[in-house]
């Protein structure tokens, strides 16, 4: 007999689950948006100070870019040891590593003190970076969309998704402070540092709260019904990623699919922008810093509200809003940076953030619902950081190579705009999942490893 799940936590209880979850992504969202912002800002002259200053920005970019390539294999191996050994686990992990390769950018020689060695460890340290955010976004939606209501699922586990924002505001919030109060030559001598070395103070604190809570009871039970299962059920499960693949490839590439204009917009809403705002609207880095800031706490607030709305209508209604409105909003998205005016540049940067919420709100609860529970880690890892190579990677690289080639912003807005198109026939072609059930059995037959339908009604507004 089938080993019943745990009891639901209680509020105060789901509310510590929530609490771990959003701190560990928000210090590893701040460590990965760091090295975003710093290289839009001092990283070009500080370890390619040989090349022209767009040309710099471009190797700035893909250094920035090359953290992604090691998100998907990141996926994998957390994925793979998160659906064996428990989600928990491998967050405390992921959060280690991300804050040392993070601490260890703060202490690192540039170009003009190593040369050539300078670029290639803080290559090597965002390839660090990278894998262990490829870990971290998984385990942290699992562990909050596995803790609570069904009929609540999309609000709660979208408060992991505001790490996102919540780590932007605050990696950009320190370097407008520290821009604002230093000079651009003792910034650019040590002052890009002080973010980076201050990301070990937070990963102690992240640590803390991390270790505080339980594992997941969706996991728990289904590990229970396995060993009931014995030898053979155990040798079905040694290797999640061959479940996903045999059962699940559809739903990996809704995933990614789905990720794609989710992803390459908030890139090019955020990181690009630094770059478009400075050299081709002619406006300082502290503006466009200022306005990432203001829209970024903007961002953290909606994301609850739209994840609390895909709980009504549905995850793929309030997701397709999202897409569409990114795609109608990016002409005019530039044309409003190009007036020069910081109260258009923060009309520009919010709107964008708005609409970005509303495809990344219901993304957790929307992905966890697509696997089954001991090959979710890893599907919904797979799906989400396979398509961020394509994706996140090369979009502030392309989007400023578009501008260096066309000196015009309407090819970076077909650009985002064609990868709109991607994403609304991932989520056309994908099922309602809201209030499908997690706690769906053993996988590893192929009755088992699909998802459970959705009860009557779920797919319904």
């Amino acid at each position: 007999m089938a080993t019943p799940a745990s009891a639901p936590p209680t509020p105060s209880g789901l509310r510590r689950i929530v609490a771990a979850s959003l701190i560990g992504t928000t210090i590893e969202w701040y460590d990965f948006f760091l090295y975003g912002s710093a290289a839009a800002l001092v990283f070009n002259k500080l370890f390619f100070p040989d090349s022209e200053p767009l040309v710099g920005t471009l190797l700035s970019f893909l250094t920035y870019a090359v953290g992604f390539a090691a998100r998907p294999l990141g996926a994998l191996v957390f994925g793979h040891y998160g659906d064996r050994l428990g989600r928990k686990k491998l967050l405390v992990l992921s959060l280690l590593m991300m804050g040392g390769a993070t601490f260890a950018i703060g202490l690192l020689p540039t170009h003009a003190t190593v040369g050539v060695a300078a670029p290639v460890l803080l290559t090597l340290l965002r390839l660090v970076q990278g894998f262990a955010l490829g870990g971290e976004w998984g385990g942290a939606v699992l562990l909050v969309s596995e803790h609570g209501d069904p009929a609540r699922r999309g609000f709660w586990a979208s408060w992991p998704q505001t790490g996102a924002p919540a780590g932007q505001l605050i990696a950009t919030g320190v370097l407008s402070a520290l821009t604002a109060l230093m000079s651009d030559s003792a910034f650019e001598a040590w002052g890009w540092r002080v973010p980076f070395l201050l990301s070990g103070v937070l990963v102690m604190v992240g640590l803390w709260i991390r270790l505080s809570v339980d594992e997941s009871p969706v996991f728990k039970a289904a590990l229970a019904r396995s060993r009931e299962r014995g030898k053979e059920a155990e040798e079905a499960e040694r290797m999640p990623v061959v479940a996903v693949l045999r059962h699940h490839w559809r739903d990996v590439l809704v995933a990614m699919g789905a990720r794609m204009a989710e992803n390459i917009s908030y890139y090019v809403i955020t990181a690009f922008v630094l770059v478009y705002a400075v050299t081709a609207a002619d406006l300082s880095k502290q503006t466009a810093l200022n306005a990432v800031l203001v829209a970024s706490a903007v961002h953290f607030a909606v994301i609850p509200l739209w994840g609390a709305l895909s709980d009504r209508v549905g995850r793929r209604p309030v997701y397709l809003a999202g897409a569409v409105g990114v795609g109608l909003w990016m002409f005019p998205f530039f044309a409003l940076i190009d007036t020069r005016d910081f109260g258009n540049l923060l009309l520009a940067v919010t709107v964008g953030l708005v609409f970005h919420g509303a495809m990344y709100a219901p993304q957790a609860a929307f992905f966890s619902e697509l696997f089954a529970t001991r090959v979710r880690y890893s599907g919904a890892s797979m799906g989400a950081q396979f398509s961020s190579v394509a994706a996140g990677a090369p979009a502030p690289l392309i989007a400023t190579a578009l501008l260096a080639d066309y000196d015009d912003s309407a090819p970076i807005a077909l650009y985002v705009i064609a990868a709109v198109l991607v994403t609304v026939l991932a989520v056309v072609c994908a099922k309602e999942t809201r209030l499908r059930d997690l706690d769906d059995g053993v996988p590893g037959a192929r009755d088992a490893a699909e998802p459970r339908p959705a009860p009557a009604g779920a797919g319904e507004s």
